[in-house]
């Protein structure tokens, strides 16, 4: 393996378009226990064959090429993370390379199974945990996720938060006439616990029938907490560099509400991720339909210098901006599953 480079690498390119990339999302497998409507295809995907999923071992080399380059903070997705064997190996792994940079490792899960393995995967390292659940009502979880485990999914948001996380981030799609008319009691799980709910706008991907008269905008969704809270101030909070949220606090409440605005106001100037999928593509933008293959480079005898030009070249032709929510709905992408959000 090559030896590590004397000194700070970045894969930002030159203005106007230089952004300073210190998060990388890595897709751990494109498989999942649920089936949600706005993430998988009535008609389910074809999943890419075991082979061509990325090792362990390939994971955790491009892993410590970004952690040299000034990455901060990994998040580990799907599919569903916690579907991966050796999980628990990984974030151990990852939380290895601390010395070198890294100041996070993080996962997204659906809480399915994530409450009987979060104490080992605490112990190896996890330090930030996001939990998705888009309803409260255990009966519209099913006709949601296509899957029973409502139940599972709140033991895993207490589980997070008695093994000290804070704040414990629940994040909900919000789509109108399917789970709207629960935003206030969302709200209400913030008043007594170290909870950020983090609404969601509903974002268009292959398969998942989207249409701008169900996306909800977060201002909107700010004056019905505002309306269901009448006597308690909605605060802002400061948002950190490269936060994609716009982040409140409901006055007295312990934890804090925030509203992702893909498509009604995008973050894409302060924009801080990559991603890198189950199969070895690198992603530099969520809506973005150009991917290259790391695997392949690997694969095919890359040094770890020629993986360091192809990264750098990729995020260099990463656009200013995305486009908007009626050309994103129009143009080709993967499904949810397949990116990893």
């Amino acid at each position: 393996m090559d030896p590590a480079p004397s000194g700070p690498l970045t894969f930002s390119p030159v203005p106007p378009a230089s952004r300073i990339h210190t998060y990388l999302r890595i897709s751990l497998t494109e498989r999942c226990n649920l089936r949600c409507t706005y993430c998988m295809p009535d008609e389910g995907v074809a999943l890419t064959p075991t082979p061509q999923l990325l090792t362990s071992r390939e994971i955790m080399r491009l892993a410590r090429i970004f952690v040299e380059a000034g990455v901060t903070k990994i998040r580990l997705t799907g599919g569903e993370p916690t579907l991966r064997r050796d999980i628990t190996d990984l974030i151990r792994q990852l939380s290895s390379l601390r010395p070198m940079g890294l100041r996070s490792v993080a996962i997204t899960s659906n809480g399915i199974v994530l409450a009987r393995q979060l104490p080992e995967l605490k112990e190896a390292g996890l330090t930030a945990v996001n939990i998705s659940l888009d309803t409260l009502r255990g009966e519209r979880f099913e006709q949601l996720a296509r899957r029973p485990g409502h139940k599972r999914v709140l033991e895993s948001i207490r589980t997070a938060v008695g093994l000290g996380y804070d704040p414990v981030k629940v994040n909900v799609v919000v789509m109108r006439g399917v789970n709207d008319d629960e935003v206030a009691d969302f709200a209400a799980l913030t008043r007594d616990q170290p909870i950020n709910v983090r609404f969601i706008e509903y974002m268009p991907f292959d398969g998942n029938v989207w249409s701008d008269s169900k996306m909800v905008p977060y201002r909107e969704l700010i004056s019905r907490i505002q309306a269901a809270f009448p006597y308690t101030p909605l605060e802002r909070l400061d948002d950190p560099a490269g936060e994609v949220a716009k982040n409140f606090r409901l006055w007295g409440h312990r934890g804090s509400v925030s509203f992702i605005t893909s498509m009604t106001q995008h973050f894409c100037s302060d924009c801080n991720r990559l991603r890198l999928l189950a199969d070895g593509n690198l992603k530099v933008c969520l809506f973005g339909a150009a991917e290259v293959s790391l695997r392949d480079a690997m694969r095919g005898g890359a040094s770890d210098d020629d993986l360091r030009a192809i990264i750098t070249a990729a995020v260099g032709r990463k656009r200013a901006a995305h486009a908007g929510m009626f050309e994103l709905a129009a143009s080709a992408n993967r499904p949810m599953i397949t990116i990893g959000g």
